[in-house]
């Protein structure tokens, strides 16, 4: 598709400006919604371009395209665009922090205080309560889950006491005429 050296050059600033550009998959939308002057159908395809040749990866979700810039992708706009070694994507740059302390957490979060261990004393004194009828004592609750100590299951293998005859696959072959 013929795109008007203007358009690609402002989609290609935009693109390497953010490192990153998204477009809906609408190829008759009058404008793209971050770059007003382009079409939405110009822009997909200069990144379809881009894409091809390794300078943007292309991720695509919910009727929405996703580019990202590789490093080859920024150098070739560096070039394209003819911009100096120190101007990077926003992608590449690291956020700038300021050294503020944080604020105080107030009283009643976390373990700061004696009144929540509180809570936790009575929630596992509740776990490992009076076990009446699981055996006694107060041990933990979760050690009497399950089958109880008199269970024995047995399967030898006969079906209401008789042998029972295997069926499916591997059922043993051929019967003996009976």
């Amino acid at each position: 598709m013929l795109i008007p050296k203007k358009n690609r050059k402002e989609i290609y600033e935009h693109l390497f400006k953010e490192g990153v550009l998204v477009a809906k998959k609408d190829f008759n939308a009058p404008k793209h919604p971050e770059i007003e002057s382009v079409p939405n159908l110009q822009v997909i395809k200069s990144m379809q371009s881009l894409r091809s040749r390794g300078y943007v990866k292309e991720q695509f979700s919910w009727q929405h395209y996703y580019w990202y810039l590789t490093n080859e992708g920024i150098q070739y706009l560096r070039d394209y665009l003819h911009l100096p070694q120190e101007i990077v994507p926003a992608t590449l740059k690291r956020p700038v922090r300021t050294e503020t302390a944080r604020p105080p957490r107030p009283k009643g979060y976390g373990y700061g205080d004696g009144e929540r261990k509180e809570e936790d004393r009575e929630r596992e004194s509740y776990r490992r309560g009076p076990m009446d009828g699981m055996g006694g004592g107060g041990g933990d609750k979760k050690s009497f889950s399950g089958a109880g100590a008199d269970f024995d299951p047995n399967f030898r293998g006969t079906y209401g006491g008789e042998q029972r005859r295997p069926f499916g696959r591997g059922g043993g072959g051929m019967r003996p005429p009976s």
